[in-house]
């Protein structure tokens, strides 16, 4: 099934637009999720809206936003109220200027979303505006209403698409300053900078997010297996590591050692292989499999289409 999407309206540039639907590039319903359930019976517990003055139970139909003026004043504000406060971003993705993807400030940058034409007579248009981006190297910055709020949004191409990045405004991006000016600024010894960097490199590689594993969620399955299995589960909590760096410089010698260790553990553990347990074999059925947020894996690996693209740098606050 086709998926549906979040927004639909169009994608303006100058004098040209065309029809577009945005849909959400991410997501978390593959997660473990939980239920509020009753403890003695077991069912499912319902919440309800109660007065905070009167504590009785206040039916959907009277709930209403509203904003405080005063300490428990409020002004009402209705659905319909918001709702009529049109801007033209609410069906138009208006394009207002164009910049290089390297002056962006990561900090900036919020939520993901695919951008795609609607119908035939549109795709002509976006594929000019999506070409015309690939050939400059720069994403396109544009407003966009999404749940009830107008939003910036960096439009980029993506494959045959357009990928578009929410961005924050600058009231909501905390400055740096506050929680770094106390730090204070030391010289590090070449020998010591020398070994973290022998480090760093003993952990390079490639980006990869197939290769990131979930392992708290790894770990909520497996205990939900055990349960289900009726296997006794433990309530006791991990210890907390102890900070042991005493000795800064024995410290890097011992992790650089223990690097070394490790990569030969994995090795003769990947050879090895992994058994299951007979408790887990002998598992009980039910109608839903217990699996947990597993990565989909793609045909190849998704990538911009376009070439050189500059990597986005920090900038301090």
């Amino acid at each position: 099934m086709a998926p549906r999407p979040y927004w639909k309206g169009y994608l303006k540039l100058s004098l040209v637009a065309c029809p577009v639907s945005v849909f959400t590039a991410t997501s978390s319903s593959e997660r473990v999720s939980f239920r509020q359930i009753n403890r003695k019976t077991g069912n499912r517990l319902r919440q309800q809206l109660v007065d905070d003055e009167t504590r009785e139970v206040v039916d959907a139909a009277d709930k209403v936003k509203g904003y405080e003026v005063d300490k428990g004043v409020y002004i009402q504000v209705e659905d319909e109220e918001i709702e009529a406060l049109e801007i033209e971003s609410n069906h138009t993705i208006d394009i207002d200027s164009f910049v290089p993807r390297a002056q962006i400030d990561e900090r900036y940058l919020d939520s993901t979303y695919y951008i795609a034409p609607n119908d035939q007579v549109g795709r002509e248009a976006f594929g000019v505006i999506r070409e015309a981006m690939r050939g400059k190297d720069m994403v396109a910055l544009g407003r966009i209403v999404l749940a009830k709020r107008e939003r910036v949004i960096a439009l980029q191409p993506w494959e045959n698409g357009l990928l578009g990045t929410t961005l924050r405004y600058a009231y909501e991006v905390r400055n740096a300053s506050e929680y770094f000016d106390e730090i204070p600024t030391a010289k590090i010894p070449k020998d010591m900078l020398q070994l973290a960097e022998h480090i760093l490199e003993s952990k390079a590689g490639d980006f990869d997010p197939a290769s990131f594993v979930d392992r708290y969620e790894e770990a909520v399955v497996e205990m939900l297996k055990h349960k289900q299995a009726g296997a006794p589960v433990s309530k006791q909590k991990p210890a907390q590591p102890a900070s042991n760096v005493v000795n800064l410089m024995d410290a890097l010698k011992r992790s650089i050692a223990a690097e070394k260790g490790s990569a030969k553990a994995a090795s003769a553990k990947k050879n090895k292989g992994k058994g299951k347990s007979e408790d887990l074999r002998r598992q009980p059925q039910f109608k839903f499999p217990i699996e947990g947020g597993k990565a989909k894996q793609p045909k190849a690996a998704s990538a911009p289409a376009s070439s050189g693209k500059a990597k986005p740098k920090r900038k301090t606050a």
